[in-house]
């Protein structure tokens, strides 16, 4: 956690705003005086495996906040959760486009007693976020979901040999586990690819497999792994398979609203596309990523549709049978033919009404019917004279 918040600090990222708890409450504090301090509470319960808290408090794009403000919400918070007593630290992070703290603590009391964490943050959290919500006079966290902000920033992708490997993945899978509703490795991978990012649980005969472990590796956007893989116990967020599936059911009730306005917006792209390539740029101005998947022979077998603007993902066939892999294909593939067949109908009524070269006649007059009957008239007229 200290790793995060301080790489973010290093890369202009995030502000350290101050501890609480510590001997000194310098500002200035180095890595290892923050560390030691927690290493200290910690050794007196070693049984304890789960030891430490990582807050994000996260505020409307509306709320004017500064420094003094954060920080006084951050103790007022931290008090009504029952850990005003505990040492921490608080970051400003700038990464994204909504004001945010990050809070570092540990759940062991001085004298080795541990600190209760379930419920949390259904019951103290919640009760602490709406009293500060009240006395501050914030945008309430309800009418922020009632007035969606596209609130991310996009992420960069990770480069293999550019980027450090542990931390450019750390951070987008940190971010894209977060704020997505995905419910299969499938869709999680279809985000993750957008940004040079693989899930990976091993073949299906393998023991990482049967154990459901997961690695995380720097990819190109076909999924082909690069360089050392990083197992997913290890990132400090722990997005492993095992609390993977724990989302994949909590997101298939959270996606459900934004399921018709996609569809809406599918079937609209369609209507101005011929092609896959047609269709997946005319999502793109939509803020829709369409993904499609390939066999090793080239044949589609799958395509996914992330919605960047809702944070949500959802497999063709899960969307509706339309938009299936084949129903799209057909789609496409009869609208093309049909505008072959216009196209074709077309020219051929061009070419009905070009001049003739010739001693045939092609139909067209360049005078108007009535004007060349009153010439041809004159005409007979002379010779009768």
């Amino acid at each position: 956690m200290l790793h995060y918040n301080e790489s973010k600090v290093e890369k202009g990222q995030a502000k350290f705003l101050g501890a609480r708890g510590y001997l000194s409450q310098d500002k200035e504090l180095d890595f290892q005086k923050k560390l030691m301090r927690f290493q200290e509470i910690i050794e007196a319960n070693t049984r304890t495996k789960t030891n430490a808290l990582h807050i994000s408090l996260n505020f409307s794009p509306r709320d004017k906040m500064d420094e003094t403000l954060l920080w006084k919400i951050a103790e007022d918070y931290m008090k009504g959760i029952g850990f005003g007593e505990q040492p921490y630290l608080v970051y400003r992070h700038f990464d994204a486009a909504h004001p945010h703290i990050h809070l570092v603590t540990t759940n062991i009391r001085e004298n080795g007693q541990r600190i209760e964490t379930h419920n949390l943050g259904r019951i103290q959290s919640e009760k602490a976020r709406k009293d500060i919500e009240q006395r501050y006079g914030l945008v309430k966290a309800e009418e922020q979901q009632r007035k969606r902000v596209n609130l991310l920033q996009p992420l960069d992708k990770a480069e293999y040999g550019k980027t450090e490997t542990k931390a450019a993945i750390s951070n987008i899978v940190g971010e894209v586990v977060r704020h997505y509703k995905f419910t299969s490795l499938a869709e999680l991978n279809a985000i993750l690819r957008q940004f040079n990012v693989t899930a990976y649980r091993g073949e299906e005969d393998s023991k990482m497999y049967q154990k459901k472990g997961l690695i995380y590796c720097i990819s190109d956007a076909d999924g082909n792994r690069k360089g050392v893989p990083i197992k997913a116990s290890s990132i400090y967020s722990k997005p492993t398979y095992k609390k993977l599936e724990k989302k994949f059911e909590l997101n298939r009730t959270a996606r459900k609203p934004y399921r018709g306005q996609l569809q809406s917006t599918v079937s609209h792209a369609l209507t101005r596309s011929s092609s896959l390539e047609d269709l997946q740029v005319e999502l793109r101005k939509k803020g829709v990523h369409l993904t499609v998947r390939k066999n090793e022979e080239g044949r589609i077998y799958g395509i996914t549709f992330t919605d960047h603007i809702h944070r949500c993902v959802f497999n063709g066939s899960s969307l509706g049978k339309e938009f299936s892999a084949n129903s799209i294909q057909k789609a496409l593939m009869v609208k093309s033919t049909n505008e072959t067949q216009a196209e074709k109908q077309q020219s051929r009524e061009i070419r009905s009404l070009s001049p003739s070269t010739g001693s045939q006649t092609s139909g067209y007059e360049p005078t108007p019917y009535e004007l060349s009957q009153k010439k041809k008239k004159k005409k007979r007229k002379k010779k009768h004279l």
